[in-house]
C-alpha cells in the first residue's frame, strides 16, 4: 500500500539532543549505519541503512528522560504528515497510529530551563559504551582507596671532612602497593615491608603519611601497617566481598603501583581456583586465586576486586619463567586475608595452635626410607619427630624425638595421623595441626620402634591438647622499637627474622 495510507510516524532527529539520541537509539544508531529515527508511542525506531529490518527500542513514557518528551513537544514536526516510503517494503511494520504520538506530544509541557541545562552540560560520557562507563565509575571508587608504599633500609656509610665518621644513611629498598583495610589500617604483603626499617604510604591524593607497622605473617605473606588520618581527609576503605563464591571467567580487576606507576588499573578473568605456590618462607600458600589481570613488581599488596568494586583478594604473586608478567597471577583470598588481618589488628600477630615437635624434611624421610628398605625394615610413611619442644603439648604426651649415637640413629616416634587425618608430608602435618583451634583435644596415632633387637615396634595413639604457638617459634620478638619517624613497631609487633620451618 502507499504510505499515505499507514499511519504516520514522527520523526525525531530534529527534536532531541544528539547525545540524548546517541543515548537512547539502537546499538546500529550509535555507530552510524541508522537512515531514519522515528518516535512511536514512547519508542524509539530506527530504520538501517542496510534496509533488511527494523530495530526498536522499546522505552516507556515512564522512564523516558523528560527532556526527550520537552524537546519533541517543542519540535515543529506535524504528527499527521507522512514519510516517504523506503526503498525496501520490509522495512516498516507494526507501526503505531498518528493519533497516540499526537497525544504525547500535546500533552507534554514546554521545555524547563533545567532540562536545557542538563543537555548542554552532558560531560561526554555517552561517547563511552556502557561497560567502559562501569569500569571507569569502578576506578573512580576504588582508586582513593589504594596507596603506594615506599620502604627503605638503614646503612652505615662513611662521611666528613676531617676524618671518617660512620653514618647511618637511608637507602631506599623498594616499593609496592596497599589498601585502606579501615580508617587507620592498610593492608599489603609482607614481602613489601620485609627487612625495612622505615616505610612511607602515599594516599591516592599525594599525601605521605609514615607507617607504623602493626604485625605480620610470613606464612601468609601479609602485614597490616598503620596511619594516622591527614587533617582534613577522610580516609574511605574499600568494600569486601566474599572469595568463597568466586567463579572461574568473572571479570576481575587490580589496582596497584607497577613499576612506580601510580594508580595503574588493569583487568582480567578469574582463571583458577584453589592454586598452590610456594612463599618466600618456603611454606605454600594455598587456595590461591589464579588471574591474568597484569600483576608486575610494584602490583603485590595491591587489590583484587570484582565487577561491582568488592575486594576478593590480595595480589601477592606471578608464575613466570622470566620474571616478567606472563598471564599467570595469584591473590591471596579475601576470606583468608580478613581472618590474618583481624588477628594481627588485635594481637600483632597471628594464633596458631601447635604441637611442639620438629620433624624430618620429606627429601631426608625418603632417603631414610630407601635405608630401612635395604635392611628389610618397614619404611618411613608418615613423618619422623626430630626434636621435641620441652614443655611443648608433644612433650606432655609423651612423644619421643630421633637421637643420634656413636652407632648411628635411634629413630624417634613416626606420627601417622592427626585428628583422624593421614599423615605422609611435613608441612601437611602443619596444616592440619594449624587447622584445630587453639586448646582442642586430637588424637595423634604414631608408631614407635623398638630401641632393643628382638622388640617389635608399636602403633600407639594418644591424646594431645594443643597449645597456642610461642611468638619465638613464629617470629624474632622484638623488645623495642624503631627510632622515632621510622617503621615503629606496636604493641605485640614483631621483626621479620627468618622461621624455624621445621617446628610445628
Amino acid at each position: 500500500s502507499d504510505a499515505t495510507e499507514r499511519p504516520a510516524k514522527v520523526p525525531v532527529e530534529a527534536a532531541i539532543p544528539s547525545a540524548m539520541m546517541s543515548r537512547l537509539a539502537p546499538p546500529a544508531c550509535r555507530l552510524g549505519r541508522c537512515s531514519a529515527l522515528f518516535l512511536e508511542d514512547s519508542s524509539l525506531s530506527c530504520v538501517s541503512s542496510g534496509g533488511r529490518g527494523l530495530s526498536q527500542v522499546r522505552q516507556h513514557s515512564a522512564v523516558i528522560a523528560p527532556s526527550l518528551r520537552l524537546h519533541t513537544a517543542s519540535s515543529t514536526a506535524t504528527p499527521s504528515q507522512p514519510l516517504p516510503r523506503p526503498a525496501s517494503r520490509e522495512v516498516f511494520f507494526g507501526v503505531v497510529g498518528a493519533a497516540t504520538a499526537a497525544v504525547v506530544l500535546a500533552s507534554a509541557s514546554p521545555p524547563s530551563k533545567k532540562s536545557v541545562a542538563a543537555c548542554a552540560g552532558d560531560d561526554l560520557s555517552h561517547e563511552l559504551f556502557e561497560e567502559e562507563q562501569r569500569t571507569v565509575a569502578l576506578f573512580d571508587k576504588c582508586s582513593a582507596s589504594v596507596v603506594h608504599i615506599n620502604t627503605y633500609t638503614q646503612q652505615a656509610g662513611l662521611r666528613g671532612a676531617l676524618g671518617l665518621h660512620f653514618d647511618l644513611q637511608e637507602i631506599p629498598t623498594g616499593t609496592g602497593s596497599g589498601f585502606l583495610w579501615d580508617r587507620q589500617h592498610i593492608v599489603t604483603n609482607f614481602h613489601v615491608i620485609k627487612d625495612a626499617d622505615r616505610a612511607t604510604v602515599i594516599l591516592a591524593d599525594g599525601t605521605s603519611c609514615e607507617a607504623v607497622l602493626v604485625g605480620a605473617d610470613s606464612d601468609c605473606d601479609l602485614a597490616v601497617l598503620k596511619v594516622e588520618t591527614p587533617v582534613g581527609r577522610d580516609l574511605v576503605p574499600l568494600d569486601r566481598g566474599r572469595s568463597n563464591n568466586l567463579r572461574v571467567g568473572q571479570k576481575v580487576f587490580a589496582i596497584g603501583n607497577p613499576f612506580g606507576l601510580d594508580q595503574t588499573l588493569t583487568n582480567g578473568i578469574v582463571s583458577g581456583l584453589g592454586r598452590e605456590m610456594r612463599g618466600d618462607t618456603g611454606r605454600t600458600i594455598r587456595n590461591l586465586v589464579q588471574t591474568n589481570a597484569a600483576i608486575n613488581p610494584g602490583n603485590s599488596g595491591g587489590p583484587l576486586l570484582d565487577a561491582r568494586g568488592r575486594l576478593i583478594g590480595v595480589n601477592t604473586m606471578i608464575a613466570s619463567p622470566s620474571g616478567a608478567f606472563a598471564g599467570v597471577g595469584f591473590a591471596i583470598p579475601v576470606d583468608a586475608v580478613a581472618r590474618v588481618v583481624q588477628q594481627l589488628i588485635k594481637w600483632g600477630h597471628t594464633k596458631y595452635a601447635y604441637l611442639g615437635v620438629a620433624v624430618a624434611p620429606d627429601n631426608l624421610t625418603l632417603k631414610l626410607s630407601s635405608q630401612l628398605h635395604r635392611h628389610n625394615l618397614l619404611p618411613l610413611e608418615g613423618v619422623l619427630v626430630i626434636s621435641v619442644e620441652p614443655g611443648s603439648p608433644a612433650d606432655k604426651a609423651g612423644l619421643q624425638a630421633t637421637v643420634r649415637t656413636r652407632g648411628g640413629l635411634l629413630l624417634g616416634d613416626e606420627i601417622l595421623s592427626v585428628g583422624g587425618k593421614n599423615i605422609g608430608a611435613a608441612e601437611h602435618l602443619m596444616d592440619v595441626v594449624e587447622e584445630h583451634p587453639i586448646g582442642a583435644t586430637v588424637d595423634v596415632k604414631f608408631r614407635r620402634r623398638s630401641r632393643e633387637e628382638g622388640v617389635p615396634e608399636e602403633v600407639l595413639v594418644v591424646k594431645v591438647r594443643l597449645a597456642e604457638r610461642p611468638g619465638s617459634l613464629t617470629h624474632e620478638v622484638s623488645t623495642s622499637g624503631m627510632s622515632p619517624g621510622g617503621c615503629v613497631r606496636g604493641p605485640g609487633a614483631v621483626s621479620f627474622a627468618e622461621q624455624d620451618r621445621s617446628r610445628l
